[in-house]
């Protein structure tokens, strides 16, 4: 069965690595001993975005240290923190053991202390343990396996310990990050670890600048291998160079939901369109996936465009005329469907300032809010019948040849009161 495709985080490192497959084991090459952590972090963020829960087993850290460091990462009750530190290298000290004599009730955090974190054996009970209480595809983070060795005294423990546990979690539909400092194992363990694992990212210092290198990304094809991408971070955000360029040129995902959006269609609408799930296409605009070129040309004919709309050349002359019959029906979330009925008489792929609309309201009918949610301004001219324009102030009344323009009144509602159907032409400015 083919595993589904997620976001890290990073949106940078989506568009490098073709985003993360549930049951990825993504190994995180620290050269600095700092670098993983924001990448974790997003990690952590998006998993929380998902309501997905979240186990970080932590060797090198005390529950006080890792909780400071995570900050309200820390507070969200998805996440477990597994405390393999104040047993182990903490040495069962009255320091780190005070974090554990406050009320538990009272934390906003949840912290489980395992008791024998020198046994290789003990650290994947509490982790299968605790996994089988979670539902879905639960995400870990491991920090490290540095702490690990220093833990365990040698490599073999470690190894051994590596090896058993990423098929088990693949099977298990997780994602875990490894954190790993790259100088302090040999040639033989990172070799290993790299053939296990379905994801290896490097990431270090170059000239003074952060760079990150994918080393390893099966069943997917990254934009390169081996060759170091500079980035900067701070605390929450990580930004590659040259990536907001790359996004404009590339981003064939916002193009569709630009477009789907403005004719009101839903993500379940155009899924059964075109014969896909809702998370097909959420991935497909997210630009985890891209669609096959029959997928494109049958997107692009329910959305009532031409496929080359979504690689729009700005340069190219602009079609000033648009025939009545190519006006594409859509659809108003929120409103009654007995009572309203809208074309966009602009094409929905037009990259311009403003969008024209025709809005018939059906006779004696009564819309409970204004027919568009839109931050710019709006203009209207009644073509035919009468109308009622409710606004927080009052009502204003409107008969055929009448024009509005709304620039800070948003409308509460409509009402047509006569007996035939009043014909609104409409326009969204941007």
């Amino acid at each position: 069965m083919k595993k589904k495709r997620v976001s890290s985080g990073i949106a940078g490192l989506d568009q490098l690595l073709g985003g993360l497959y549930i049951g990825d084991n993504v190994i995180l090459y620290d050269d600095a001993g700092s670098l993983a952590g924001v990448f974790c972090n997003n990690f952590i963020k998006e998993s929380h975005k998902q309501k997905k829960p979240i186990i970080y087993v932590s060797f090198d850290r005390s529950p006080k240290n890792l909780v400071d460091k995570l900050g309200v990462l820390a507070e969200n009750q998805q996440l477990t923190i597994l405390d393999c530190f104040t047993n182990g290298k903490g040495d069962r000290s009255a320091v780190f053991n005070k974090f554990y004599e406050k009320d538990g009730a009272q934390w906003p955090y949840q912290v489980i202390r395992v008791t024998e974190p020198w046994k290789p054996e003990k650290v994947a009970e509490a982790i299968y343990g605790l996994h089988k209480t979670l539902t879905g595809d639960v995400r870990l983070v491991i920090e490290s396996l540095t702490g690990m060795q220093d833990l365990w005294e040698g490599e073999d423990p470690v190894l051994k310990f590596y090896s058993r546990s990423c098929p088990r979690l693949y099977e298990l539909d997780t994602i875990a990050y490894w954190i790993i400092e790259k100088g302090a194992h040999s040639g033989k363990l990172k070799a290993h670890i790299n053939q296990i694992a379905q994801v290896a990212l490097d990431l270090s210092v170059k000239r003074g600048k952060s760079a990150l290198q994918i080393l390893k990304a099966e069943k997917r094809s990254p934009k390169a291998l081996a060759e170091p991408f500079y980035y900067t971070a701070d605390s929450e955000k990580v930004v590659l160079e040259g990536e907001g360029k790359i996004a404009a040129r590339h981003d064939l995902g916002s193009r569709i939901k630009q477009i789907r959006k403005t004719q009101g269609m839903s993500q379940k609408e155009l899924a059964r369109h075109i014969g896909v799930t809702p998370s097909n296409v959420s991935q497909i605009e997210s630009n985890l996936i891209y669609p096959s070129l029959p997928g494109l040309f049958k997107i692009a004919e329910h959305l009532s465009v031409e496929p080359g709309s979504f690689f729009q050349d700005h340069t190219l002359p602009v079609k000033t005329v648009f025939p009545r019959e190519n006006a594409v029906n859509i659809t108003l979330p929120d409103m009654p469907r007995d009572s309203i009925f809208a074309q966009q008489l602009t094409p929905p792929d037009l990259d311009g300032r403003a969008e024209l609309y025709l809005v018939q309201i059906l006779p004696e009918k009564k819309l409970p809010a204004h027919f568009f949610v839109h931050k710019g301004e709006e203009a209207g001219h009644l073509l035919s019948g009468a109308l009622k324009m409710l606004t927080p102030g009052g009502s204003r009344n409107l008969t055929a040849g009448d024009t509005l323009y709304l620039k800070t009144v948003l409308p509460t509602g409509w009402v047509n009161p006569g007996p035939e159907m009043a014909k609104l032409l409409w326009m969204k400015i941007r």
